[in-house]
């Protein structure tokens, strides 16, 4: 990715929560960046709630629009009895990698019901290239304050003064939260006594200003609650949107500095991300041997067991040169192309299921014009008795990663994962991450009932959604959206004339689901995408660990 620009606003948001917090944010990735574009924020920071889900996405999006993108993360710090919030911002590669390392300890070691949390002992030799924001009202120093505690505060930020040496800033925020401006004052005088830096920050949570209402459902959706129910905790305010930096600089016309030192800040975090490359795992070889040398000796003696077989049943296809020509040509081209490892690893697993009985399918897709994974039992179909291409799967002037699709029984592939963290390392070793949305029928229901509408009405209005196609969103329902009017299928006649006849019922459910639909709303994991790494995958992202796993 390209260097970022220089920044030269007179304010940077330095904490701000996306969807993929799943759980107290409605801020798309793309709106974010489009808004910041249209509000002249040359620097923005994503700190989602413990984790770096959608770190990726808005590196990509923030280049894309010349906005330096600030990689970063809200996480928790067990301390006494008590988690606080701390906010981690990257400047640079080793920081981007603490805190994966941070991240992935919490979730594997810390997590508390559904909390992932640190132990503050954990940060030690693990802030290089970090720079810690204190958290505000949900800090430790912030609630210290907000309890007389001012001699324990000073203390304590002492404390984080010598963790993070010239990379540790105090957080003032204006967002009109109950007791938040006492404690921005208290805040301030603690930093000048200190000699601590001080940012403002607004804590962001939704793009709008009249984006409040639609983020307080989907904290109660996620939570449980109804809107109306006197339970229900108020943490948030209408001011948690993406302030301008106009606005800003008047909210803290009296603490300029605390603007100043979010762009001096926002300078120092140069952290980039480098993609594009493949990062192959290495396999174990002979002495003195090569991948590509034990690929090729692996496939000829794979092939001549095949062959056998194929004259044995009187199938041979071409004269046995024929088959060895092709098969030394394609070893010379994933040789060339750099993915022998590739090849041996997924012959490794796969041989392995078949030796212990669990059963795997003869492959499917392009991968089956290979001679070199038919030999290595890869896939077992004959690609010259059917005619199949080589350069269809692998092609020296379209450099793509080589992709099987395999099949194993579902009953038993946990098996084969297993074997394959046992066998390359379970640091190296990890699933592929998934994020459940806000999907058209269940988030007229999850509005519906958030809304306090009776089930037998809410139930209704999810059910005039068609059940084809399967993409099918309540923008088409309503026949708001191009594909929609493209393809009338997708439109609900009843539901429609129910929304723009502004039904008393049926309105308010659809306008709130219309904004909330197609957020992240949950991780899991794919059932059978696996992704093996050279090193440690901490030195490439954080892992997210769910909480029945063992």
């Amino acid at each position: 990715m390209s260097p970022a620009p220089a920044v030269t606003a007179r304010f940077v948001h330095l904490r701000l929560h996306s969807e993929y917090s799943l759980t107290d944010s409605t801020v798309r990735i793309d709106e974010l960046v489009d808004a910041c574009a249209q509000r002249g924020m040359p620097a923005l920071a994503l700190t989602d709630d413990s984790n770096v889900f959608a770190l990726l996405k808005f590196f990509k999006a923030a280049e894309r629009a010349g906005i330096q993108p600030i990689a970063g993360a809200d996480i928790w710090v067990q301390e006494s009895d008590e988690a606080h919030r701390l906010t981690l911002l990257c400047s640079s590669r080793s920081g981007y990698r603490n805190l994966c390392i941070l991240l992935s300890r919490a979730y594997a070691e810390g997590r508390q019901l559904d909390r992932p949390v640190l132990q503050r002992d954990w940060l030690e030799g693990h802030t290089e290239g970090l720079i810690a924001l204190s958290g505000g009202m949900e800090g430790d120093i912030g609630r210290l304050l907000l309890a007389g505690r001012r001699e324990t505060a000073a203390l304590q930020l002492r404390r984080w003064m010598r963790l993070f040496p010239d990379a540790y800033y105090l957080e003032l925020s204006r967002c009109g939260r109950a007791q938040e401006e006492v404690l921005t004052l208290a805040t301030a005088q603690l930093a000048t006594e200190a000699g601590c830096p001080a940012v403002a920050t607004n804590d962001v949570r939704f793009i709008d200003e009249d984006g409040f209402d639609a983020h307080e459902a989907r904290v109660a959706i996620a939570e449980g609650y109804t809107l109306g129910d006197p339970r229900r905790p108020r943490r948030y305010s209408a001011e948690q949107y993406l302030k301008t930096p106009a606005q800003m600089a008047e909210l803290f016309a009296d603490l300029p500095e605390a603007l100043e030192n979010t762009v001096d800040l926002a300078r120092r975090l140069n952290l980039t991300l480098k993609t594009g490359t493949y990062y192959l795992p290495e396999v174990p070889t002979r002495e003195g041997e090569s991948a590509a040398e034990r690929l090729a000796r692996e496939a000829h003696e794979g092939l001549l067991l095949r062959l056998a077989k194929l004259e044995a049943a009187a199938k041979l296809a071409a004269p046995r040169e024929h088959y060895i020509e092709r098969l030394d040509l394609e070893a010379r081209v994933i040789a060339q192309m750099g993915f022998p490892g590739y090849f041996l690893i997924v012959a490794d697993f796969i041989g392995w299921a078949k030796r212990n009985g669990i059963p795997v399918g003869p492959g499917r897709g392009s991968g089956a014009g290979s001679l070199v994974a038919y030999s290595l039992g890869i896939t077992d179909l004959d690609p010259i008795r059917y005619g199949l291409l080589f350069e269809r799967f692998l092609n020296p002037e379209r450099v793509s990663m080589p992709d099987f699709d395999v099949d194993f029984c579902m009953d038993r592939r946990d098996e084969v994962i297993r074997y394959v963290r046992e066998r390359y390392g379970a640091d190296k070793v990890a699933q592929i991450i998934t994020y459940g949305s806000m999907a058209a029928k269940a988030c007229v229901r999850d509005c519906g009932r958030v809304l306090g509408l009776p089930y037998p009405a809410v139930d209704g209005i999810s059910k005039l959604i068609p059940l084809r196609p399967l993409d099918v969103t309540l923008e088409d329902a309503l026949g708001l959206s191009d594909k929609s009017r493209k393809e009338p299928e997708r439109v609900s006649s009843e539901l429609r004339a129910r929304f723009h006849n502004e039904d008393d019922e049926a309105r308010p459910v659809l306008e709130l689901a219309l904004k909330l639909e197609g957020l992240a709303r949950n991780a899991g994991k794919h059932a059978g995408g696996v992704v093996i790494a050279p090193t440690a995958l901490t030195d490439f992202t954080a892992l997210y660990v769910e909480s029945k796993a063992d």
